[in-house]
């Protein structure tokens, strides 16, 4: 049996500025089938998890510099 789709995420690479969003949007609104496409604002919260990453990745790479990783 096949399952049923009732939409599609699509992440961007890199955030851009809203107003050279404005063919993006329409073009994937152009395709068939889509009701709406409607952009997302990033916020406080997306900052917050991206420089959590930032640092987790930092750390990472000096443990692995380091002689002796950390344990955790």
């Amino acid at each position: 049996m096949t399952d049923r789709l009732k939409g599609f995420i699509v992440a961007l690479e890199q955030d851009i500025r809203e107003d050279d969003a404005v063919d993006i949007i329409t073009a994937i609104g152009m395709i068939r089938g889509v009701l709406s496409c409607k952009p997302l604002v990033r916020d406080h919260g997306d900052l917050m998890a991206q420089e959590r990453v930032r640092r987790e990745l930092g750390q990472k790479l000096l443990d692995v510099l380091r002689e002796e990783p950390k344990t955790r």
